[in-house]
């Protein structure tokens, strides 16, 4: 029979609800009975003993929520009887011991990736696009649509065909409920790709550049720079207005402290220094055109699973990302940080209640207080504008089982896995060291990406549980899902299903190496993602205001 509840950590004192149950169910856990005082959703949780105003709630080990009313043993846990709280935290040095997993099933094995000169290695070989300025977002979609169509990347296809049908029918007084969308493959193109050693090209549309005030454009020239540099990228042009307060000196001059020695094609155009927009599109196509020549002769060479370098984040989070999707990614994380890779860790507002035992994980006491620097100062800022990490969770969230913000932080953080954190990153900071690094950006799902890309993840595992469409323009994201209703619903975009955990038919361990040998196919080229599938090419850069 599946089991109906779950303790996660032995110190908690609540239960989660596995499946719906019903008010007067009477339930047994570990030998002991509960009678259950209110209906319970799954993914939701029911308290274990009666709980008196200001009582503790407790969750993965650690204080989750305040008891704002008296709540009988068997009620159900709601925004209406408890508020968030999380301990405080601060540095201690701890001996931390961390047990590698057992690897050997991957010991020696190789994925097919792109070699750079500096020794990373991509997971695809993009051309890539960037404006300094909003102002040239419009020639960039009118180049997008020149090159996707004529060089086989184009996925609008069967839309374009759909709404011709529509047209027709409307044209021939049929009705217009009798056309179907006819569904092939978004790579149906793929076959007549010019250049097969090319996986896309790919536009920074964005925002920035003027405008604001000059820290935004500082940063926002980091963060082009770092996509500019980042190993699924093979090459790079630049289209400039003139006049903004980004100028592409700044940008050179951002890549060049990146990397000195960069040897990408790189090619840019100052529209104010043109003889005309159409001059200036026909020539940065021409040259790109060129460009592409020129990167399409790479291929893809074995390299060891100490190159991946895999981002990990959860958006549309439910109740159960904490027990099934999240927990899995952290074994991977942990297999491919045993391995010798790297693991970005980010979303600070979804640390919050996690923070203690990241520190103590901390390495290196520099980088534990720098991680409570930035944790405390973020914190602050939201605070000043009458917000708070508290004010995390989404209305989708809460309806799901994740009530507290430290409800949602302690299941997200099981991404991050349990081995030493090497470092700790601020946003657009390239990530050096194998190992667990944390990166700081906000829990926004695009600007969360996006700011995980910039420190050099070559692939995202993306975890949710109620189904998110994100990706981003140079780092194939995986779609992780936390139960197989979801799978089944939206299996358009979901690449993994994490579902047999909660029906007991996989341990997260299982799934865990389930999702590195995926991850070692979709390095290699061998599987492509969904988003990709889909060109979710979301890119959103942090203007460092408050963003939850």
């Amino acid at each position: 029979m599946k089991q109906k509840i779950l303790k996660v950590h032995p110190d908690d004192n609540v239960l989660v609800a596995l499946t719906n149950l019903s008010r007067g169910e009477t339930l047994t856990y570990n030998g002991e009975s509960f009678i259950l005082q209110d209906d319970i959703p799954a993914k939701h949780k029911f308290v274990t003993r009666h709980l008196a105003q200001g009582d503790s709630v407790i969750m993965y080990g650690v204080l989750v929520g305040k008891a704002q009313t008296d709540i009988p043993k068997g009620g159900i846990i709601s925004t209406a009887n408890i508020k968030h709280a999380a301990e405080p935290f601060f540095y201690r040095k701890t001996d931390f011991h961390w047990t590698p997993p057992d690897v050997s099933r991957f010991a020696n094995r190789t994925f097919k990736g792109y070699h750079r000169s500096n020794g990373e290695v991509g997971t695809a070989n993009y051309w890539l696009f960037i404006p300094t300025v909003f102002c040239e977002n419009r020639n960039l979609d009118v180049i997008r649509e020149a090159l996707h169509n004529e060089l086989g990347y184009a996925v609008t296809d069967k839309y374009k065909r759909y709404t011709h049908q529509l047209v027709e029918a409307f044209k021939a007084g049929d009705r217009i409920e009798s056309v179907d969308l006819a569904a092939p493959s978004p790579l149906e193109g793929a076959g007549g790709r010019l250049f097969k050693n090319v996986d896309g090209i790919k536009f920074l549309n964005h925002q920035g550049g003027c405008g604001g005030i000059r820290q935004d454009a500082a940063v926002l020239g980091k963060l082009l720079a770092s996509y500019a540099n980042h190993p699924n990228v093979g090459g790079v042009t630049v289209l400039s207005l003139g006049c903004q307060n980004l100028q592409v000196q700044d940008f050179i001059n951002d890549l060049k402290k990146l990397n000195p020695h960069f040897d990408k094609p790189l090619y840019i155009f100052e529209q104010q220094q043109s003889q005309s927009e159409e001059q200036l599109i026909a020539e940065a196509i021409q040259k790109t055109f060129s460009g592409l020549i020129e990167i399409n002769r790479q291929e893809r060479k074995p390299a060891p699973l100490s190159k991946l370098c895999i981002g990990v984040k959860c958006g549309g989070s439910d109740g159960f990302s904490g027990i099934s999707a999240n927990p899995a990614v952290g074994y991977c994380s942990d297999l491919v940080v045993a391995l010798g890779g790297k693991i970005l860790l980010a979303e600070f507002p979804e640390l919050c209640g996690a923070e203690q035992n990241l520190i103590d994980r901390t390495k290196d006491e520099a980088a534990a207080r720098k991680f409570i620097s930035l944790m405390t100062s973020y914190n602050e800022s939201a605070m000043k504008v009458g917000s708070g990490f508290h004010m995390n969770p989404s209305p989708g969230n809460i309806k799901d089982g994740l009530i507290t913000d430290a409800i949602k932080s302690a299941g997200a953080a099981k991404k991050g896995g349990t081995s030493p954190v090497v470092d700790v990153l601020d946003y657009t900071e390239p990530a050096t060291r194998p190992g667990l690094s944390l990166v700081c950006t906000p829990g926004n799902d695009v600007e969360a990406t996006t700011g995980k890309a910039a420190s050099g993840a070559t692939l995202i595992l993306f975890t949710t549980g109620l189904g998110t469409p994100t990706g981003n323009p140079v780092c194939p994201t995986i779609k992780v899902s936390t139960n197989s209703n979801l799978t089944k619903r939206m299996n358009d975009i979901i690449d993994i299903d994490c579902g047999p955990i909660i029906e007991g038919e996989k341990t997260i361990e299982q799934m865990g190496e389930d999702i590195l040998e995926y991850c070692i196919k979709a390095a290699s080229g061998e599987v492509i993602p969904k988003a990709v599938l889909l060109n979710q090419d979301d890119f959103i850069p942090w203007k460092r205001g408050v963003s939850l």
